[in-house]
């Protein structure tokens, strides 16, 4: 079935970046947030009409750009009680200084925007509907400090009070509370500081909480790990083409080979590279324990004949009682015809599992085992 309209991709990278990619969020917290912002609206406006009957101007318009934020977005920076109660006032202020100070509208409705922002980031309360209430402020040429207290005020905490019961009854905290964190998080998880130095660098307002930021990020890290192990087979992490040995070679050749490569097991191959066992570093040693030359010895002597082995396409994590109880090292790793193509040892399992070194096949050292 073909997409009703274009997605992003489909669409020439010029004219992609204009186009807003599907919004994420479930139809029930849709509808959650169109209920939430007409009850939020309608308690302000009534709640304010009946708090000042007389007034010319009981509601203003930017308090329904806060109701989308306070709605929509409860966990956002710009949408917190004091972002838009002193968001909202501090903005109203500017507006009123630029009316009496700046007799040019246009003068004053640019001063007035650019000023709010910077008095809402100097009073850590950036709120965007703040740019808004200080061009109303000029557009209607306010002059009456009053202006200040109602409607904006009035209307900004009314509107943050009915937020506050509204999100917290269907389970969204408002004002938002900081998600707790381990302490001690896992290898390659992403801590606090390592957002905020992120943050640092990326040197642009970002709406969304450092902490649900975090959470975020780790549960696409989550996401991301069960997705790999679920589709991760042996191919796909194994060490390819080991070095092997052929069973009628000498055993001091052999053990000097291990020595040298630094190399714990050889798996033992005939001349078609079927697997017939395997030499281990423990296999040599009992031999030389015992006294024996090893010299006088092949690898077909000694070697463990008993082999357990593992198909290429098997799945890497049906694999992980092997290593953690039944006491495997290495596994060597055979094809559809039976052959040896890989082996897989502890080293690589731990690698996949920490997600630390993903590295090519070809870049793998075959000399690891």
């Amino acid at each position: 079935m073909k997409p009703d309209h274009p997605t992003p991709s489909r669409l020439p990278s010029w004219l992609g970046c204009w186009f807003p990619p599907a919004l994420l969020t479930s139809h029930t917290e849709r509808w959650r947030a169109v209920a939430g912002a007409f009850l939020g609206i309608l308690c302000t406006a009534l709640l304010s009409g009946w708090l000042a009957p007389a007034a010319t101007v009981w509601l203003v318009a930017p308090i329904g750009a806060s109701a989308v934020l306070v709605f929509t977005a409860p966990a956002s920076p710009l949408a917190q009680p004091w972002s838009v109660v002193a968001g909202n006032s501090l903005s109203a202020v500017v507006g009123l200084f630029c009316v009496a100070w700046l007799p040019d509208p246009v003068l004053a409705a640019s001063v007035a925007v650019a000023l709010a922002i910077a008095v809402m980031m100097a009073a850590r309360c950036l709120h965007p509907p703040g740019g808004a209430v200080a061009l109303l402020v000029v557009l209607m040429h306010e002059q009456h400090g009053g202006f200040v207290l109602f409607p904006v005020l009035t209307n900004s905490v009314l509107l943050v009070l009915v937020a506050m019961l509204y999100n917290n009854l269907s389970r969204h905290p408002y004002p938002h509370r900081a998600l707790s964190t381990p302490d001690a998080p896992s290898a390659g998880q992403i801590e606090r500081a390592d957002l905020d130095a992120a943050l640092a660098n990326y040197g642009q307002v970002l709406d969304v909480a450092p902490d649900e930021l975090v959470h975020l990020l780790r549960r696409a890290q989550g996401a991301a790990a069960e997705r790999l192990w679920s589709t991760l087979r042996c191919q796909d992490i194994m060490t390819p083409d080991p070095v092997v040995v052929d069973f009628r070679t000498s055993l001091a050749d052999a053990a000097e080979r291990m020595q040298q490569l630094n190399i714990k097991a050889l798996p033992v191959v005939d001349q078609t590279r079927h697997v017939v066992g395997i030499l281990t570093r423990t296999d040599v040693w009992r031999q030389t324990r015992d006294g024996a030359r090893l010299s006088s010895l092949t690898v077909g002597d000694v070697m463990t004949r008993q082999v357990r082995v593992a198909s290429a396409d098997s799945h890497a994590l049906d694999l992980l009682p092997l290593f953690s109880s039944a006491g495997h090292h290495h596994l060597p790793i055979i094809d559809a015809d039976k052959r040896l193509v890989g082996i897989l040892t502890q080293t690589d399992l731990v690698r996949a599992l920490s997600g630390v070194v993903e590295r090519p096949h070809q870049e793998r050292s075959p000399a690891r085992a």
